[in-house]
């Protein structure tokens, strides 16, 4: 092959406007014997392609995915906040209150306990609604990563 053509392709090739049989021609022209000499610093880049696509990956990945037990601490921790919170509030409000909870009738205090139990369960199940969103992704991770 003519150095003058191969010298047009090069150019062409570093422009990165070589087609698939140019790039074809360049490297089966650097693997032959016969490079001209002003031309051979391009030789090993041209080689060096075939080499790397030879190359085997040989070590050895791990595909066991690391368990992860955090999911039911947060589950735990938010249910804890969610407890914490409401004694916080309670203790906000019955604090204007100077009987603090002692009532003279059992219905009354029984309503009243139903209010604070309800509100307690609406805490906990937002909580829990929460952890349900990152279950979902554990399992969507466990699928993607199987």
């Amino acid at each position: 092959m003519e150095s003058r053509q191969i010298e047009i392709l090069l150019e062409k090739y570093f422009e990165g406007e070589t087609s698939i049989q140019e790039e074809r021609e360049l490297k089966a022209y650097f693997s032959s014997t016969e490079v001209a000499p002003h031309l051979e610093s391009y030789t090993p880049m041209f080689t060096n392609f075939q080499k790397q696509k030879e190359l085997q990956f040989t070590k050895a990945l791990p595909l066991q995915p690391r368990k992860q037990n955090h999911v039911k601490w947060i589950g735990v921790a938010a249910s804890l906040v969610a407890l914490f919170g409401t004694l916080l509030y309670f203790n906000n409000n019955v604090t204007t209150n100077q009987d603090l909870g002692t009532f003279s009738n059992p219905e009354e205090a029984f309503i009243e306990t139903q209010k604070a139990l309800n509100m307690v369960s609406t805490e906990v199940n937002k909580g829990v609604k929460s952890i349900e969103v990152l279950n979902e992704y554990e399992q969507t991770k466990k699928t993607i990563f199987k």
